[in-house]
């Protein structure tokens, strides 16, 4: 569907085309007529796809109307993170150029006197984290009674960060007579009880499935060992056509260690995490979005809403907990139709995690074997050493044996790997001496 059949603005319209944009996505073009009839909604699809245009678009055109008193906004966009909130009032910027609305961002680890003297002067639009919503709002500096529309963004996202008792709060300054959307990527049972006590009869609309991956984004995954991930991120920057990419870890010190170790290799690399001021989280962002850095070296703080046009890799240093934060790490690539490529490395200690990720995918990742024919050549005498006798005593019988995964080698042979290192090839055309799954097992396997 096209913006122009959606009612929208003239002016909306002429800032949607000055963006290049014509069409809208799923989520937009469900949601921005729903949004225009006032009604409460629910919107569910996966990253990428637009869901921030499709609450923004349609807030412009209601807000314009009317004015703002000092100290008493007319909206309020809630956001999880600095970066969410900033990307949020990038939306506002772009898309509300030819309507004179004014706004204000909300965020920690900037001055709190200007934000306030801003408020005075009365804001359309105030996009807030709520940490520092609730800061202004207790010394008074902020009122919320003149609230008309309220979006709760990354729903899901809010939960993980443990802001529902702030959210709630808020609510309960807000008036009861407001319009309330709500969008998230994924529907756990804690954000349906959420819409249940916050929003009144709203229209729940889903684009694509929850929780699921762009079908545009290929997907890989490389078994290995902590010590040998930072030779195999180094290999695949080489041989993948990698333009810039995301490169996820766990840890925030971590992120600080391997942004260093790039950096040192000569790679255009940068480092952002929780942990930094919010003024060096902006420079670096920016400097991703702008091609200064090449390769974010990131916490999950990048994995949610971030949108960067064009990135072609993602990679998973470190397994995430959370299978929800998979969907939205591979996400930042494979937007806005493009395609992208996400890899991931895993070692024994990720089985449980890996295996709660293929269970939300409903579907076992591509396994690469990316060694080279000397390490296979090592792997191959190490294991044909006699195994030392181990003592009874420490014997783990109860140990689950790592599955074995259908591998590709980066020569396109499929095999399978085993805990020893070993591989057989498991082609119904495999020469009669090879061996199989037949009676010729070789001893490994009995």
């Amino acid at each position: 569907m096209k913006f122009e059949d959606l009612g929208l603005d003239p002016n909306t319209l002429k800032a949607i085309a000055d963006m290049g944009y014509t069409e809208a996505t799923p989520i937009q073009a469900m949601a921005i007529p729903l949004i225009q009839m006032t009604r409460d909604v629910v919107g569910l699809a996966q990253t990428g796809t637009g869901k921030t245009a499709s609450f923004t678009l349609p807030m412009i055109d209601a807000l314009s109307g009317g004015r703002a008193k000092a100290r008493m906004p007319r909206s309020l966009v809630l956001a999880p993170t600095r970066e969410l909130a900033a990307q949020v009032a990038d939306n506002f910027d772009q898309y509300g150029k030819y309507h004179k609305l004014s706004k204000v961002l909300l965020v920690g680890g900037t001055s709190m006197g200007d934000q306030i003297k801003l408020l005075e002067k009365g804001v359309d639009v105030l996009i807030a984290t709520p940490g520092r919503l609730l800061d202004l709002f207790e010394r008074g500096s902020i009122l919320l009674n003149d609230i008309k529309i309220l979006v709760i963004d990354e729903a899901d996202r809010m939960m993980d960060m443990g802001f529902i008792p702030d959210i709630e709060k808020i609510v309960s300054l807000l008036p009861p007579t407001r319009q309330t959307l709500l969008f998230s990527a994924t529907m756990p049972p804690e954000i349906r009880k959420l819409t249940a006590k916050f929003l009144t009869n709203p229209k729940e609309i889903s684009v694509t499935p929850a929780a699921s991956a762009a079908v545009t984004v290929e997907q890989f995954l490389v078994h290995t060992q902590p010590k040998d991930k930072e030779r195999l991120l180094e290999k695949l920057l080489k041989q993948e056509k990698v333009e810039n990419a995301f490169v996820f870890l766990n840890r925030k010190k971590d992120v600080d260690i391997l942004g260093k170790y790039l950096k040192s290799k000569g790679y255009p690399a940068a480092a952002m995490h929780g942990d930094m001021a919010q003024a060096t989280r902006t420079e670096t962002l920016e400097a991703f979005k702008t091609g200064k850095v090449d390769i974010l070296v990131c916490s999950d703080v990048a994995a949610r809403g971030i949108d960067v046009k064009n990135v072609s890799h993602v990679f998973n240093y470190d397994v995430p907990m959370s299978a929800d934060d998979y969907i939205h790490r591979i996400g930042r690539t494979g937007r806005a139709g493009a395609t992208g490529r996400a890899w991931m490395f895993t070692t024994p200690r990720d089985e449980k995690f890996l295996d709660a990720i293929e269970k939300l995918l409903k579907k076992q990742l591509e396994v690469v074997d990316l060694k080279s024919k000397s390490e296979k050549s090592d792997d191959k005498k190490t294991a044909e050493k006699p195994a030392l006798k181990q003592s009874s005593k420490v014997q783990d019988n109860n140990k689950k044996p790592q599955k074995e995964r259908p591998t590709v080698d980066k020569n396109g042979d499929k095999t399978a790997h085993l805990d020893d290192g070993k591989h057989f090839n498991y082609s119904d055309n495999a020469p009669a001496d090879q061996p199989g799954f037949g009676d010729d097992m070789p001893n490994f396997f009995k």
